[in-house]
């Protein structure tokens, strides 16, 4: 998936790598514990953080390994899949478990955004592999100092958004200039289905007794328990989710994000409602623009969630069904539409009838659990590693900066800043409470 780099962006690349270690307190000198790779007939020992919901079809699509160790600070939420593996051992607090069983070799993250960063970040300097549910991170700086330690830990890594196989004859027929030079992107989703536009709870429900709802918390400021946030709910609240934007944009965005080889917007303007300090909007409209690429030209996404779309004008007759998601390209000679998980379609439909499109020649993948899996064992780059998803995420909530402090902003990537919006920066870093950090 990595670019050939010329010695300008490899130079650029070491002086953002370097920044963003210094700035997440880490020290050049540590040395990841040395991991033997896998035959491909040996299994892994994996252990998944977050193991409710998404959790546990995550657990269940690796399945075919040894499945060592669980983590869930709800006992409820868990329950099955506790029973499903009986012989892993049980943990409430996945840095327990991480010190104390020696023997993992990967780690599935499938918890809320926020504890994202942090266990991938620990599961990576003990040398573990990772496969982290999407979106990567929950903020900007999370986003890029967890791609410099999974290319510093040299560990197999890949991100959950399991269509990114799906996207593969769309960058075919892109990079083969079937529709000519793309300029112009538009993505849209159905998003939010939870609860928006909310101000904090302001009364105090008791913890149920199977949560440890300090260690649901983790890096986040305290703050009371309340069935707002958990479960997923938590999406729609900006302390631990991403909204609409976080929790799809990592799927419908990923074609143009691998078909145009985009890396980090130049500038991002949001808008939306309502504009809350506690939560996302009811729906929002976000607008990237990203620089040339070699011989791609700039091109401008648009990003549309919560019921508002594309111009029916652009989409050449097509309707498109009640909650729909998916995204198009348009380009000097036509157009790609793809609805989400479906084939990629040439637009209008009369002018491609009879087009001759390419073979098919890039690499097929059967499955994204899989795909990890096996790359655990060889060392063989995935889909979606976050030298790849990692841009990606950064790149996405940049929309949900621009939008929160209500203006277009310019984006200078190699230092990680809005040059023109200062008070961006506290929605592009983090800050962690105590005993907690990368």
């Amino acid at each position: 998936m990595a670019d050939n780099l010329t010695r300008r962006e490899l130079l650029e690349r070491a002086a953002i790598a370097g920044a963003t270690v210094a700035a997440a307190g880490l020290r050049w000198s540590e040395a990841a514990p040395p991991r033997r790779r896998k035959s491909p007939n040996e299994k892994l020992n994996i252990a998944g953080i977050g193991v409710g919901g998404m959790g546990a079809n995550d657990i269940n699509s690796v399945s075919t390994e040894n499945i060592v160790a669980l983590c869930d600070v709800d006992d409820a939420y868990a329950a099955k899949t506790f029973q499903k593996y009986p012989k892993a051992r049980k943990y409430h607090d996945f840095r327990q478990m991480l010190e104390k069983e020696k023997s993992i070799d990967a780690v599935v993250i499938s918890t809320p955004d926020h504890v994202h960063a942090v266990a991938a970040a620990m599961a990576m300097k003990l040398g573990k592999h990772v496969y982290c549910q999407k979106p990567l991170t929950r903020t900007v700086s999370e986003a890029r100092a967890i791609t410099e330690l999974a290319r510093r830990y040299k560990v197999t890594t890949q991100m959950g958004n399991q269509g990114h196989p799906s996207y593969v004859r769309l960058v075919e027929l892109i990079q083969s200039n079937v529709i000519g030079p793309v300029t112009e992107v538009h993505v849209w989703t159905d998003r939010p289905i939870w609860p928006q536009g909310l101000s904090r709870p302001t009364d105090t429900p008791p913890v149920p007794p199977t949560l440890k709802w300090d260690l649901w918390l983790g890096p986040i400021k305290y703050r009371p328990y309340h069935p707002a946030y958990h479960p997923f709910v938590w999406r729609g609240w900006w302390d631990f989710g991403t909204g609409a934007l976080g929790d799809m944009a990592c799927h419908l965005m990923d074609g143009a994000f691998w078909a145009l080889k985009l890396k980090y917007p130049s500038t991002i303007e949001a808008e939306g409602d309502p504009l809350l300090p506690e939560s996302g909007p009811l729906w929002c409209i976000v607008r990237y623009e990203f620089p040339s690429r070699g011989d791609m030209p700039p091109v401008r996404l648009t990003w549309y969630d919560g019921g508002k779309m594309p111009a029916q004008d652009l989409l050449e007759g097509v309707q498109l069904p009640k909650g729909s998601n998916g995204s198009l390209f348009i380009g000097e000679k036509g157009k790609i539409l793809v609805e989400h998980g479906g084939p990629p379609r040439l637009l209008p439909e009369s002018k491609f009838a009879d087009a001759k499109l390419p073979e098919p020649y890039l690499p097929r993948v059967d499955d994204h659990y899989q795909e990890w899996v096996r790359a655990c064992k060889t060392g063989r780059p995935t889909g979606s590693n976050f030298d790849y998803a990692g841009p990606m995420t950064e790149s996405i909530l940049l929309g949900n900066v621009a939008f929160r402090v209500g203006q277009k902003i310019t984006y200078d990537a190699q230092r990680m800043k809005a040059v023109n919006c200062p008070e961006a920066d506290r929605y592009i870093n983090h800050e962690y409470r105590k005993g907690w950090s990368l």
